[in-house]
This record gives C-alpha cells, structure tokens and sequence, in this order.
C-alpha cells in the first residue's frame, strides 16, 4: 500500500469517532506495524491534521475540527460515478483500476445520502462491449508515456498492409473504436492508427517531443485545440 493511501485511510477511520481508535486496530487494519502507525500519525499532526491522542492510548481527530466532508453537488458526483464507468469500460485495465480506487476515496468521505444518491445513477455504460485485443490500449497506453518508438504493422480499411515506425502521442476513444495519434516516420506527418488493425512492437528507441512533431503540433493538425479535449 502507497504511504498516501495509508495517510488517506486513518484520517478517514478517525473520522466522526467519540472514543480514541487504539495504534494496534489501525496497524492490524492497515497491515503495518505499531511503529508505521505512530511514525504515520506523528506526520499527520505535524501537517497540520488535528489529531489528538498518543501511543498507547489511542487517537481521534480534536472535537469540533473534524475535516469535513468533499463538497459535491448530487450533479457533481453523478458525473463522477458515469465518468469512472465510462473509464472502466473503455480505457484499459490499468486506468480502470485506478478510477475505481478515486472512487472508493471518494465515496469513503461522503455523506451517506449523497453515496447513496450517485450510486444510483441509472446511466450505464456495459463493461467492455468493445475491446480491442486484450492488453492493446494499456500498452499503447504505457508506450505513449515513455515516448517509445514503435513499429507496426498496419491494415487499411481495405486490407492493405503498411509497416511503419511511429512516435506515439496519443489515443483517443470514438465510442465503436480506438485510434492512435502518432507522428509517422514513413509519412514524415502525423498520423491516426486503430489499434485493431496494428500488430506492434517497440523497437528500443525513445522520442523526445518537439514543437513540430508533438502532442500540441499533432492537435492543431487535426484542427483541434487542447482545451476542447481536457
């Protein structure tokens, strides 16, 4: 477990409590040892965090200075909840997960009407009705991050194949198919791929971006500005 979601997790167990939660039941809920607890919860109060209590007695947050709940309107959290399905469904395991773990940060510090509220939202989104071969998006995903040259063989609409090499730069999600941002060395010009039609692998190399061959060059190209995506 991340030190951050460790912090994370005892603030929120100390949350609305009466009496002093004992080092020994966090450390048994957290996994860790008494020392991680008392080290964890010496940092907190030193940041700032109004904790009181001490080893061996146990700890609350201070009465009248609980940390208040994330203020989200029902509208807010809807969006969230319909977001994290839409992720879930279409992005890869990787952000998949990770939208799933906001979201039980989220709903672990949230009134109970409101929780109860967003998790009703009735806008579904059916996991994985469209996928491309499993693992693709993550590792385009994890490819993009790392500014790896690929090379791929690439299928038109017709069936034609193309062996290129690629500086990848983005993906992007049209709801029925995926497709990949590139600069395309061959073409010497930016380029889209699906990821359906592509056979890849990465070649050893890494990119860096330049003005002229990077993300912002890519979307003005394709005559898109940034804030209109983000």
């Amino acid at each position: 477990m991340r030190r951050a979601d460790r912090l994370f997790l005892i603030i929120n167990a100390l949350r609305g409590r009466r009496t002093a939660l004992p080092a020994r039941r966090l450390a048994d809920s957290l996994g860790v040892s008494l020392r991680t607890v008392y080290r964890d919860v010496a940092d907190l109060q030193t940041s700032g965090v109004p904790i009181e209590g001490e080893a061996g007695v146990g700890y609350l947050l201070r009465k009248g200075s609980d940390i208040p709940p994330l203020m989200f309107t029902a509208e807010e959290l809807e969006a969230l909840v319909v977001g994290t399905r839409f992720v879930r469904a279409f992005a890869g395991e990787r952000l998949a997960q990770g939208a799933q773990a906001a979201m039980l940060k989220i709903a672990a510090v949230l009134p109970a009407d409101l929780r109860g509220r967003a998790e009703r939202s009735r806008v579904f989104v059916p996991q994985r009705w469209y996928e491309v071969r499993t693992g693709v998006i993550d590792a385009l995903h994890e490819a993009i991050a790392a500014h790896r040259v690929l090379r791929i063989v690439y299928r038109d609409q017709a069936g034609k194949e193309s062996t290129r090499q690629v500086e990848p730069l983005c993906l992007s999600c049209w709801g029925h198919a995926w497709t990949l941002g590139a600069w395309c060395r061959v073409r010497r010009d930016f380029r889209n791929f699906r990821p359906d039609r592509m056979e890849f692998t990465a070649t050893g190399e890494t990119f860096v971006e330049t003005p002229e061959r990077g993300l912002d060059a890519y979307l003005a190209n394709m005559g898109v500005r940034r804030r209109q995506i983000e």
